[in-house]
């Protein structure tokens, strides 16, 4: 049976059989040998892809074959299974999640459904902590372009999966991909009539229980003399965030307010892409507000721009995590428990404050579901994480173990207000940093890699440039060296990592040193993009200095290591 006729004997959706079929009435093999050669492989937070059919698109059928392996893996290690699901507003989110939840409830699960409307990414691990759930599953491509969608993961703990639950989960979807409906619609609703008395629908319960923590918790300021223009980038923040900010901060910006799957004021729905603040800060000109707040689609990242001396200024990640972790330890008297985690590609600045300060740094792996599960390991070692970040816009504080847009906006008005009443502003506290603890600059892009040989064929020539590992790259000198795919740490006794070895996925970071100034670059392969990301930070005797010395560094290593003409890549930087 050829690729095409075992999805055409699986697929019950009308829309993408007619995909299929339409390939193989053309004879474009090349199109279906792309489609349906290979599959969706489970990993960072699950899955995120195109949709459209094939076996590795985001489809009815790889979210059922993804439920029935992410069910039968959960029933292995829980004696009563139960699992939370949420939708974003994306094109067939709320059909994803039906499916999915249909599949949970066939397999005996208690299922907690967020349904009925829709839900902001961190209401789904909220909810997992909530009822005390084996699992949770957010349908959402976050703040991927309008085609993509996903399928998040969220283990017991309230965390996103790690090593070595994704790898387990992977195969278990491949050894269990027989449908389980048995009718010809794979109808929903018919499932959740025969199981009603496991379906809990939850919503506006849970919209309540985040609400009064993220209040109880995070809101100690509640009167505020400002006020800020806010986009939700049309996705779904703006109901959540109209329950936990006090009524007239906020000025929303209409016509990116309302959730809408086609985003058309913004070429991609992310608050870091250049020109996606544009409307919101236009509007706040208009009005004479002199700052913006933003969540991406799924409300789990947030962004910020404030206006200074009549310019604009859009903090960066590693800004606004320096500024919240600056906000947060100072209001700990006693820091000698107080713990702050960073992934290890962003800001060392936290690193050098904590020296000072005398409270503790913790660096962990790239992404909130390493951040997460080390917040909980030192919580339950008995220590206070009153915050972690990553520089990709994602900030936890004490509600979710998990980035958390809506509870960094209500972080942010706050601490906006403490520089108002200090007299004072975000550059003014980032100058007094900078001349404290060092000046920090950072030069972060990444290159498209439309080859994944290409990825391989590079971190290949690294490697081969020294051995262990090069004592020079051009004019600066190599002091530390570590290689998280191979295995090796050269600051280590016996050389190697304390952080997790994954041989699947390239990694290495490395510091510099030239004369008194110092630079740590980490180059590594997107989990979930065809990029290879680099994030580089420099600290000197000066913020030009610093900054002139991170762009040195990136045009070093694009000559040097990544020669984007040679292997075919797009720079962005």
């Amino acid at each position: 049976m050829s690729s095409a006729d075992q999805w055409l004997a699986i697929d019950v959706n009308p829309t993408t059989r007619r995909e299929i079929e339409q390939l193989v009435a053309e004879r474009d093999t090349a199109a279906l040998e792309e489609r349906l050669g290979s599959r969706l492989t489970f990993g960072t937070a699950g899955l995120r892809a195109p949709m459209g059919a094939g076996f590795n698109r985001m489809n009815d059928v790889t979210v059922v074959q993804a439920s029935q392996g992410l069910a039968e893996y959960v029933k292995s290690v829980a004696d009563e299974p139960s699992v939370v699901v949420g939708h974003d507003h994306r094109h067939n989110s709320q059909r994803f999640a039906e499916l999915t939840a249909a599949v949970f409830l066939i397999k005996g699960f208690t299922v907690y459904y967020l349904g009925g409307g829709l839900a902001a990414t961190p209401l789904v691990p909220f909810s997992v902590d909530q009822y005390s759930a084996s699992a949770g599953v957010m349908i959402t491509a976050s703040h991927n372009p309008k085609n993509d969608n996903g399928y998040k993961v969220y283990w017991s703990n309230g965390c996103q999966i790690i090593p070595p639950h994704d790898q387990r989960i992977q195969h278990s979807i491949l050894a269990n991909l027989d449908i389980v409906f048995r009718d010809s619609t794979w109808d929903t609703a018919r499932v959740f009539e025969q199981h009603s008395e496991k379906l809990l629908f939850v919503r506006d319960e849970i919209i309540g229980r985040y609400s009064r923590k993220v209040k109880s918790v995070l809101l100690k300021n509640t009167s505020f003399s400002f006020k800020a223009v806010y986009t939700a980038m049309h996705g779904v923040g703006a109901e959540f965030i109209s329950q936990v900010v006090p009524h007239g901060v906020l000025v929303p910006v209409e016509q990116q307010c309302l959730p809408d799957p086609d985003f058309p004021t913004v070429k991609f729905p992310n608050p870091e892409e250049k020109g996606a603040l544009d409307l919101a800060i236009e509007q706040a000109d208009k009005q004479g507000i002199s700052v913006v707040v933003a969540n991406d689609p799924d409300a789990d990242r947030f962004s910020a721009a404030v206006k200074i001396n009549r310019v604009w200024r859009q903090l960066s990640g590693n800004e606004l995590g320096y500024l919240f972790a600056q906000y947060v330890v100072s209001q700990k008297k006693d820091r000698r428990n107080v713990y702050l985690v960073n992934s290890t590609v962003s800001s060392q600045m936290i690193a050098a404050m904590a020296a000072v300060e005398g409270f503790h740094f913790q660096d962990t792996l790239t992404g909130f579901k390493w951040i997460g599960n080390k917040v909980i390991d030192l919580e339950n070692a008995g220590y206070d994480c009153p915050f972690a970040f990553e520089e990709a816009i994602g900030f936890l504080f004490p509600v979710v173990h998990d980035k958390d847009g809506i509870s960094a906006l209500v972080m942010f008005l706050q601490m906006y207000q403490h520089w108002l009443d200090n007299d004072t502003d975000a550059l003014q506290t980032l100058q007094q940093g900078y001349e404290k603890y060092g000046f920090f600059k950072e030069c972060n892009g990444y290159y498209v890699v439309p080859d994944a040989r290409a990825m391989e064929i590079i971190f290949q020539h690294i490697r081969s440039t020294g051995n262990p590992y090069p004592k020079q790259i051009g004019e600066f000198t190599v002091t530390k060296w570590r290689d998280l795919t191979v295995g090796y740490d050269s600051t280590t006794p016996d050389s190697k990592p304390t952080l997790p070895v994954d041989v699947s996925s390239q990694m290495i970071t490395v510091s510099l040193q030239h004369e008194d100034d110092e630079i740590r670059f980490t180059a590594r392969g997107s989990g979930t993009e065809p990029k290879l990301k680099v994030y580089i930070e420099a600290r000197s005797s000066s913020e030009a200095k610093a900054d002139a010395l991170a762009r040195q560094v990136w045009a070093l290593l694009r000559a040097e290591w990544f020669k984007p003409d040679l292997h075919g890549l797009t720079e962005r930087v």
